[in-house]
């Protein structure tokens, strides 16, 4: 990458900016809603005689960088350290449903403790409690970080709050953002901390034009801690933490390369790519035809849990396919998962048909003892066609036990790497479909999955 290139057109960057960032009239209404939900939680606090017990704004809409359009609120609602578990989840859940009561419509999540997910005018608000801690280095719990997380990006980021809508923006368009573990790209904080280390978008993307595997960031000194992810940011206020935990190698690779192309050609549609189609009966076709492999989609009814318990498990399921297939001397070509109201495991391979002759390889004839194992084993054997010396070792043509992908898959799902929300939905049924069967799935966010897949 030429050290030399210029800076992103500012015409550009206007462009989304008007597109991405928030009107006064947005600001308002946001903050009327944050207001009132606030004021609602401190007087049930009031009411309930808590002593210690206060409710914050976090995440994106307390520190500015939230994207128009985006209705997303995170309320914490802070209990003293030393407060014991079981009341926190008590008080916590009691004063969150207390709120709810005014809600279009909530439910109880389940995370590290419960917490309480609502619609409230049009805005989806998360209220969860947690522990108000000294230092993000002694947390009781995952989320007692984000209020430290909440100071540090207000303290620090400067009027560079348009750069990182900027960024959220591209990071959208290209498919990187979120951390949660069914997208394993960037999260708001990381998109944050990134804007503030280099000062600016075009700084930030010029960067990564170079980056690779076992980059390290420590914007504070702290000093490196041990870790083996692929991108590795200290976090500015733990130490011991890796913000970019969550990012797989592929969003890695996949924003170099985007940083890359976009320098090479600034547009907008990096930014606001034209929206995905699903495909058509006849384009599945089609593909399929031209592709000239075998398809197979493994198809089960998705369990209702939180995706970030269900999509470890799904990804999970995804990579322990192949092996089965593998040992049985099937060739996966390569693999996709998609979840809706069904969970879809999608294989290609070069065939999904083998022949009924199986080749195995037997011992030398001159290692004595283990050839005559060998002979003895197969030599009266109704499973096998012949035997035969080749290169001067046993041969046999074994039958093979599966000849078709569809049965073996049938007879051994439940051999696979199965995690137990998947292995209670899967032990119920699933289905499989081949090549042009998968057209039964008429789900439009599965066929647009599909355009990017096959």
């Amino acid at each position: 990458m030429n050290e030399n290139m210029s800076n992103i057109p500012k015409n550009i960057k206007k462009d989304v900016l008007t597109r991405v960032k928030p009107t006064s009239d947005e600001q308002k209404h946001l903050f009327d809603v944050v207001d009132y939900l606030i004021k609602k939680i401190n007087s049930n606090v009031s009411e309930m005689d808590l002593s210690g017990v206060s409710a914050q704004l976090v995440g994106s809409a307390a520190r500015g960088t939230w994207l128009s359009g985006t209705h997303d609120l995170d309320i914490f609602i802070l209990f003293p350290e030393n407060t014991d578990v079981k009341y926190l989840e008590y008080y916590g859940l009691k004063i969150a449903r207390k709120v709810a009561e005014e809600a279009e419509n909530w439910q109880e999540q389940y995370a590290e403790h419960p917490y309480i997910s609502l619609k409230f005018r049009g805005y989806d608000v998360d209220i969860v409690p947690c522990f108000r801690v000294q230092s993000a280095s002694n947390i009781r719990s995952a989320v007692d970080r984000t209020p430290f997380h909440n100071k540090f990006v207000k303290e620090n980021i400067k009027g560079l709050e348009d750069e990182v809508l900027i960024l959220k923006q591209f990071m959208h368009g290209i498919g990187v953002y979120g951390s949660e573990l069914k997208t394993r790209g960037f999260s708001g904080y990381f998109a944050e901390l990134l804007i503030i280390h280099f000062g600016s978008f075009d700084n930030l993307l010029k960067s990564a034009c170079n980056w690779s595997p076992g980059m390290v960031i420590d914007m504070m000194n702290h000093g490196q801690s041990e870790h083996d992810e692929p991108f590795v940011m200290i976090d500015p206020t733990d130490p011991g933490r890796n913000v970019a935990a969550a990012l797989s190698i592929n969003k890695l690779a996949e924003f170099v390369d985007k940083s890359r192309s976009f320098f090479e050609s600034p547009s907008l549609d990096f930014f606001f790519p034209e929206p995905i189609t699903p495909l058509n009966d006849s384009e599945i076709n089609n593909r399929l035809y031209l592709r000239n492999s075998s398809v197979v989609a493994i198809v089960f009814k998705t369990p209702d849990v939180v995706e970030d318990v269900f999509y470890p498990q799904l990804y999970k399921l995804e990579s322990s396919v192949p092996t089965l297939l593998e040992n049985h001397e099937f060739t996966v070509f390569s693999t996709g998962s998609w979840a809706g109201d069904y969970s879809v495991i999608l294989l290609e391979l070069l065939t999904s048909t083998l022949p009924n002759v199986k080749k195995h390889q037997g011992p030398p004839v001159w290692i004595h003892k283990h050839a005559d194992n060998f002979k003895s084993k197969y030599k009266n054997s109704d499973y096998i066609f012949s035997m035969y010396i080749e290169n001067g070792a046993y041969v046999v043509e074994k039958i093979r036990k599966y000849t078709d992908v569809k049965t073996l898959i049938e007879s051994n799902l439940l051999t696979c790497s199965l995690g137990k929300h998947i292995k209670k939905t899967v032990e119920k049924g699933f289905f499989i479909l081949e090549n042009d069967e998968i057209c039964r799935i008429k789900d439009p966010e599965f066929r647009k999955y599909l355009r990017r897949w096959l």
